[in-house]
């Protein structure tokens, strides 16, 4: 055989192992796997849930959160103001003020309860992940009905129209859901 058809022989075997390489890596990579898009997905959950219009009412203790940098909320509101007769609404209305600096509104303003606090300051995207799949943390919802609450509830909504002089939620409210979507419909798989 002459050299340069040998040569030829070469490239043209290099060519197609390349191609099979190529294609069973294809096959196995994380784009073409379902739950590693789910994982992925979830890390846009987390970045909303742990934003401050999330992170503010789901804090690691019994205060509420204000403002982008999460300081304590003023007048030392707690879970305990509730318990002794002061509920978010005396000061947070249904919506929010016309002006800056009025207190934020939406309806039901408030803290989850005591018993399932749904803590989400300062988790990781694993600890979040375990957490919301958690029947007992998350006061009784599944998957199903935890996608129908942040689709839903008028509290989880507002912190993608929080009002003036207020930063929103940092991702749309449609890619928001739609990854919400994706880690959901695969079970909840949680990133490592």
């Amino acid at each position: 055989m002459s050299r340069p058809r040998a040569r030829s022989l070469v490239l043209c075997a290099a060519a197609l192992a390349l191609a099979i390489i190529t294609q069973r890596g294809l096959a196995q990579s994380p784009a073409a796997d379902p739950d590693a898009q789910a994982r992925a997905a979830f890390l846009t959950v987390h970045r909303v849930l742990t934003s401050p219009r999330c992170r503010n009412c789901h804090p690691r203790g019994d205060r509420p959160l204000q403002f982008d940098d999460g300081v304590p909320h003023a007048q030392d509101i707690s879970r305990r103001s509730v318990q002794n007769g002061m509920p978010c609404s005396t000061c947070h209305r249904d919506r929010n003020g016309e002006l800056p600096g009025q207190p934020p509104g939406a309806p039901h303003w408030g803290l989850p309860p005591a018993s399932a606090p749904m803590v989400f300051e300062g988790k990781s995207p694993r600890e979040l992940c375990e957490q919301l799949k958690d029947k007992q943390a998350t006061g009784g919802r599944d998957l199903p009905a935890l996608l129908e609450h942040i689709e839903k509830d008028p509290l989880v909504l507002w912190g993608f129209r929080p009002g003036p002089g207020r930063t929103p939620v940092p991702v749309p409210f449609a890619q928001f859901t739609a990854a919400t979507r994706t880690w959901v419909a695969r079970g909840g798989p949680c990133p490592e």
